[in-house]
């Protein structure tokens, strides 16, 4: 019944660009086929950052066959670089007549979908949570539900949890047997696909940014040119379908200042004062020159923030929101972060002159994981 109410929402939405793969495939099953694969091992991703998290455990389970479902097209398109077969995940109501017998199904973070756990359970595979969590602003929806989380979890054989505080909610919730393995995303390659020269001048990259943020960057970064001159900034939106809105509000900006812009799609010498970085696959190469990285996703209440480790890894210095809760973890193990307020961009700036370059100071062993999903 809820499926015949939204369905013309839904179809609305398949027209959008950031859709158009992913909705037919999970609400109608357009090209989205059963597994032909059985009894292999099954992971379900929700987006391209659990996606890119999988690698050092496939990589590692060279031996046996893997299959994969993911939920949004970023996730989708980083699962099919792996020697996996890879499908959207449908909707819940066509999962009974959809899911093949697996050996194991491995689901990330805070994928939990009812029917996905009770009917791969009852077709022989154990189920596995990975790199599970619960942030602090959602604990008390979950613990509201807790009846309905413990028949969940009931079909759970192992939780792998990314803390000490999400252990306990876990327990609190039901779960059986909970351990402490940290973030997984801490073992990751980290990489840049292409080299490309550092121009002259402080490169600040604004990286991973949502609707709203790139505004307040660009007020703190003109502010900040006043006396560094030769500072350029470099904008590389989260998502794709925001390219062109995003150029036009540094369009304003470029004409409001004088200042240059470029399209990095058109022009790669960053010559000009500001850049908009409006491809895929390009934020590590942005970060390995770049001197400070403010990072997106946290300055809005509704986001959570980003990944720091891929700014840290490569010298960044990095300055962030305070809205990160679901990057937490991940944060915990990042050194030299500024966390501050939208209004305090211009200050923090100043301020990174005077910081080292943050760090990560932390690694992660996933044996004892790789053990367990192999068994």
């Amino acid at each position: 019944m809820l499926f015949i109410v939204a369905l013309p929402l839904i179809i609305i939405l398949s027209f959008k660009k950031k859709y158009k793969e992913s909705i037919p495939a999970r609400f109608f099953l357009f090209h989205n086929s059963r597994f032909q694969h059985t009894h292999s091992i099954w992971f379900h991703v929700c987006s391209l950052g659990e996606a890119r998290a999988l690698k050092p455990i496939v990589d590692a389970l060279e031996d046996e066959s893997i299959v994969i479902s993911t939920i949004t097209h970023t996730g989708n398109r980083e699962a099919k670089k792996y020697r996996a077969e890879v499908r959207y995940l449908p909707y819940e109501m066509y999962l009974p007549f959809w899911i093949r017998p697996q050996k194991k199904l491995v689901v990330l973070e805070a994928e939990f979908w009812y029917m996905l756990f009770a009917i791969a359970h009852a077709r022989g595979a154990k189920v596995i949570l990975l790199n599970a969590r619960i942030s602090d602003r959602s604990v008390e929806k979950y613990m509201k539900f807790a009846w309905f989380y413990r028949k969940l979890l009931a079909y759970v054989e192992i939780v792998y949890v990314q803390s000490e505080g999400d252990k306990n909610r876990f327990i609190a919730l039901g779960a059986k047997n909970v351990k402490v393995v940290g973030n997984i995303k801490l073992a990751g390659e980290i990489k840049k696909t292409q080299s490309y020269k550092k121009p002259d001048g402080e490169i600040i990259v604004a990286g991973s940014t949502h609707p709203d943020e790139e505004k307040f960057i660009l007020d703190a970064f003109f502010a900040y040119k006043k006396n560094n001159t030769d500072a350029k900034l470099i904008i590389v939106p989260r998502h794709p379908e925001r390219f062109e809105e995003v150029y036009n509000l540094m369009l304003e900006y470029a004409h409001l200042h004088a200042s240059s812009l470029e399209r990095f799609s058109q022009k790669k010498d960053f010559s000009s004062d500001m850049i908009l970085v409006d491809m895929m696959g390009e934020l590590n190469n942005i970060y390995a020159i770049s001197d400070v990285a403010i990072l997106g996703g946290a300055f809005r209440e509704d986001v959570g923030g980003h990944n720091p480790l891929e700014p840290a890894y490569f010298g960044c210095k990095i300055i962030t929101g305070k809205h990160f809760f679901h990057q937490k973890e991940l944060f915990k193990y990042v050194k030299h972060v500024q966390y501050v307020d939208a209004n305090e961009l211009n200050a923090a700036l100043y301020k990174a002159k005077e910081l080292p370059p943050s760090m990560v100071q932390e690694t992660i062993n996933l044996q004892t994981v790789i053990q367990k999903i192999k068994e």
